[in-house]
């Protein structure tokens, strides 16, 4: 079992260094701090603080880390995070993408965590899930112990489109796919090509980011080549309004000249007239919450199942003239 002297040899600092850095104390430059956090990653050191708060009273607090703050998409699952906290008089600690997302996570400063940020490694959430620290997935499924995934139905939801834009009589398609690391955008990927394929379609599949701006760019190349898909299903929102933004550029208009639809159902889209595929985010935060909380209280079984979606018909892809 690895030291606190292991991680000190390993960093190349003296043992007081280590530990005001893991500890979070002292004076200790940022890139000392970071090379000494990952020197204790890779021993799989954690310190002694830790394994004594897993035998004392709980915390009563739980951890969730995020991608960003900014956002209604995550603004909502928040707000349904922190109503189930406040009514079982826990605390939250949120946490964008960090050295001390690592810090809380490793040393387990928490009860129990959720993740929504796939930035933060498999590998160090399948190592860190115990028993008294459950570990909940609302963007991946680790499957293995003490992991707790929670998501929406993004095959469902996939299939849904595919068949709207089918039966509104379209058949030249193209597909804008997020992240290549999202589990979402895996998933609404495989399920929409398995639907095209089963009709026979090709689908023409471009790399987004799930940003904006890489759907207005992708939407710039595809409208270039002149060859207009007739319908355009980009793996979320923003993308899509992205796409739109493309364009209006070039004088074209959903879905007279080309059908767009997203996922997700942001503030933005119902404003925008845009087709989508949308959960009840607060719902959906507000109940990882709560079962998250009751596990930790009463061991209480964590039903992992897929959250029902629903497309939303919108003006961005009626019928095909």
């Amino acid at each position: 079992m690895a030291t606190i002297k292991d991680v000190a040899r390993l960093a190349n600092v003296g043992i007081s260094t280590a530990s005001y850095a893991l500890n979070g104390n002292g004076t200790v430059s940022d890139a000392t701090r970071l090379r000494i956090l990952q020197a204790a990653e890779e021993l799989n050191y954690h310190p002694n603080g830790m394994a004594r708060n897993l035998k004392m009273k709980k915390t009563h607090t739980i951890g969730v880390f995020i991608s960003r703050f900014g956002g209604s998409f995550y603004e909502e699952i928040l707000e349904g995070i922190h109503e189930s906290s406040m009514k079982a008089n826990y605390e939250l600690i949120v946490c964008p993408e960090s050295e001390t997302t690592h810090k809380i996570l490793t040393q387990r400063q928490v009860d129990g965590a959720i993740i929504f940020d796939s930035k933060i490694k498999s590998d160090i959430l399948v190592r860190l899930a115990a028993k008294h620290f459950p570990i909940v997935t609302l963007d991946r499924v680790l499957g293995v112990e003490n992991t707790y995934p929670l998501m929406p139905d993004n095959r469902q939801g996939a299939k849904e489109v595919f068949a709207h834009l089918y039966n509104q009589g379209y058949r030249k398609f193209s597909y804008i796919a997020g992240s290549k690391d999202a589990f979402d955008s895996i998933e609404r990927t495989e399920a929409f090509l398995g639907e095209a394929k089963l009709k026979n379609l090709k689908v023409d599949k471009y790399e987004g980011d799930f940003t904006e701006q890489s759907g207005y760019l992708l939407g710039k190349t595809i409208i270039s080549t002149n060859d207009l898909p007739e319908a355009v299903f980009c793996a979320n929102d923003q993308m899509a309004l992205g796409f739109i933004r493309a364009m209006k550029e070039y004088n074209l208009k959903a879905p007279t000249d080309i059908a767009v639809v997203g996922f997700d159902d942001i503030a933005l889209a119902k404003f925008m007239d845009l087709s989508t595929v949308g959960v009840s985010r607060k719902d959906w935060g507000a109940l990882a919450a709560k079962q998250l909380i009751e596990l930790i209280e009463n061991e209480s079984p964590f039903k992992s199942y897929k959250i029902r979606v629903k497309l939303i018909e919108r003006a961005s892809s009626g019928k095909k003239d």
